[in-house]
């Protein structure tokens, strides 16, 4: 008995089905693994091109640097260094140039004030080097001013923390002209003052026994005024000694500012032109030129007048002249 058609092509059917989806389920994890397996190389090859093109970068457009004055370019070891056996004088001076004198010189003392110093002298003033001026009608003038303004300030800071001042206004510099930074060990002056002090006092002492011990009373008043005198020299010995160590514990710092120069434009009144718009006509001034001219004359017709003694003399000269002339010679 012969099967028909359709029941020979359905197993065939179910067979190619089963196969089909079989290998899709094979594949799909094939693939995922290799996406696995490739995801890594990817990462690695993109971060190798960062970092190869990042010094590319940095080549082709370099960072620009903050411009100004450097802290570094304000230190040294002059107002660093420490000794426990000697004692430093510290002294520093900087000129720079700041964009505002003004504004740089309160910062200056706002930056003194926190390290514990305080300020000496603070001198600004403006130095004009050209003036021009120009009418500009209505009786008024266009003045031009060139002027740079310039700082000078002096400071006392403590001498621990002088490095540290000066770094902290660095930032308020354009330009650095020039530094000078000085150390002088002051050990033997100190010694030195010391030792007039004691000197003082036991000249002091030995004088007050002298006075005790009695004598002549003339004696006693030379003691008396010496020892005046040994004290006053005890008192300048001490006070000596005190500037001194406040000169070590204090250092000096002088600071010189100045400014671009700058150009100052102002209206002032025209004095000049003024005066010719407000001044009298030409018939006044005429008017005025004659009578000036008539009181000249009359002023001369008077001073003539006042002459009479040599006009005579001048007329008895010329009387006597003409008769001499006409007078027949002899022969």
């Amino acid at each position: 008995m012969r099967m028909p058609r359709m029941y020979r092509v359905a197993p065939v059917l179910m067979l190619s089905l089963l196969a089909l989806s079989c290998s899709k389920h094979e594949v799909a994890p094939a693939d995922a693994d290799m996406a696995a397996a490739s995801a890594p190389a990817m990462e690695e090859m993109a971060a190798d091109a960062a970092a190869a093109a990042a010094p590319q970068k940095n080549l082709e457009a370099p960072a620009p640097q903050a411009p100004g004055v450097a802290a570094s370019q304000l230190a040294s070891d002059v107002l660093a260094q420490t000794d426990p056996q000697r004692r430093f004088i510290r002294t520093a001076a900087a000129e720079f140039q700041v964009k505002d004198v003004y504004r740089t010189a309160l910062a200056i003392e706002d930056e003194v004030a926190k390290q514990g110093g305080f300020v000496v002298d603070n001198d600004i003033q403006a130095q004009v080097q050209r003036v021009e001026s120009r009418p500009i009608g209505n009786g008024m003038r266009r003045e031009l001013a060139e002027y740079r303004l310039q700082g000078e300030l002096t400071v006392r800071v403590p001498s621990e923390r002088t490095q540290g001042f000066l770094r902290a206004i660095a930032s308020q510099m354009e330009f650095l002209d020039r530094r000078n930074f000085s150390a002088r060990d002051a050990q033997f002056d100190l010694l030195r003052q010391q030792l007039a002090r004691q000197r003082a006092q036991d000249q002091q002492q030995e004088l007050g026994d002298a006075v005790q011990a009695g004598g002549k009373l003339g004696d006693k008043a030379d003691a008396i005024q010496a020892r005046g005198e040994a004290r006053s020299s005890r008192d300048e010995a001490l006070i000596a000694q005190k500037e001194f160590e406040d000169r070590v514990a204090f250092s000096t710092i002088t600071l010189s500012l100045r400014q671009d120069v700058q150009v100052r434009s102002r209206e002032r009144v025209d004095v000049d032109a003024v005066f010719r718009a407000n001044g009298p006509g030409f018939l006044s001034q005429l008017g005025d030129a004659l009578a000036v001219g008539w009181r000249v004359c009359l002023q001369t017709i008077v001073g003539l007048a006042a002459l009479w003694p040599a006009w005579l003399v001048l007329l008895a000269g010329a009387i006597g002249w003409r008769r001499w002339r006409k007078k027949p010679t002899a022969g």
